[in-house]
């Protein structure tokens, strides 16, 4: 890693959520290789991209406290298919944007459990 001038962008979200004590390791653990800190950037942008968590309610918890859980399953549905439609091979990282898929997945699998699949 170079120095404070040569941090890319992945690099300094690592290090404000470090800071905000959300990153996956202390601050103080020094990442051994590039592979590990593109791997945390990865983990980052999939679970919990900084752009999505401004203020004090991540995106998506706004978006089911507002929807609703039922009506948010659709929410994840939709970007279940943007996420493996064509926008997985069409902007350069599919392997993030699959992951970005399972997600949403998850979240939706999670929210089928809470509503068991019913409208209330």
């Amino acid at each position: 890693m170079g120095g404070i001038n040569d941090a890319t962008l992945a690099e300094w979200d690592l290090a404000y959520k470090a800071l905000r004590e959300e990153a996956p390791y202390q601050s103080t653990h020094a990442l051994s290789s590039k592979e590990e800190l593109e791997n945390a950037a990865t983990t980052e942008a999939v679970d919990h991209p900084p752009h999505y968590a401004n203020g004090e309610i991540e995106t998506i918890d706004y978006i089911v406290d507002v929807l609703g859980k039922y009506e948010a399953i659709s929410y994840c549905q939709g970007n279940i298919i943007k996420y493996t439609g064509s926008r997985m091979w069409g902007k350069g990282n599919p392997i993030q944007d699959a992951k970005k898929a399972r997600w949403y997945l998850n979240k939706m699998i999670w929210l089928l459990n809470e509503t068991k699949g019913v409208n209330w």
